[in-house]
C-alpha cells in the first residue's frame, strides 16, 4: 500500500534490486525487518513491489534516524545475508522529499 507521509520535509531510502534464486530464510527476514524497522525512531513508513527488480522505499523523519537504522545490529545482520546469498545487484539511495501530492478516491 501507499504509506501514509506527513507533510515535507522528510528523507526517502530507495533500496532497488535484483535478487538470486537463492531464497532460503529471505520472506522471513524482510518480515523481521519490516517489523523492527517500524519500531525505529524516525520510521514514517514504507511501500515495496517485486518483480525482476526490487524496489522498497522507506520514509524517514531525518538522517540521523537513517544512519541508526543502517547500523541496527539485526539490520547489519540482514545486510551482510543480502550480499552474500541473495542479491546479485542493489543500490541504496537516500534522498530529501521536498513535495509531495496525491489522489485518493
Amino acid at each position: 500500500m501507499i504509506a501514509n507521509t506527513p507533510k515535507p520535509p522528510y528523507y526517502a531510502v530507495i533500496f532497488s534490486s535484483v535478487r538470486t534464486k537463492v531464497d532460503h530464510g529471505y520472506a522471513e527476514m524482510t518480515q523481521r525487518m519490516m517489523h523492527l524497522a517500524e519500531k525505529q525512531d524516525g520510521f514514517l513508513g514504507v511501500e515495496s513491489a517485486r518483480e525482476e527488480l526490487g524496489i522498497t522505499v522507506s520514509y524517514w523523519t531525518d538522517l540521523e534516524s537513517i544512519k541508526k537504522w543502517k547500523q541496527n545490529s539485526e539490520h547489519l545482520i540482514a545486510q551482510n545475508k543480502g550480499r552474500m546469498e541473495w542479491y546479485k545487484h542493489y543500490k541504496t539511495r537516500i534522498s530529501k522529499v521536498e513535495r509531495d501530492y496525491g489522489f485518493d478516491k
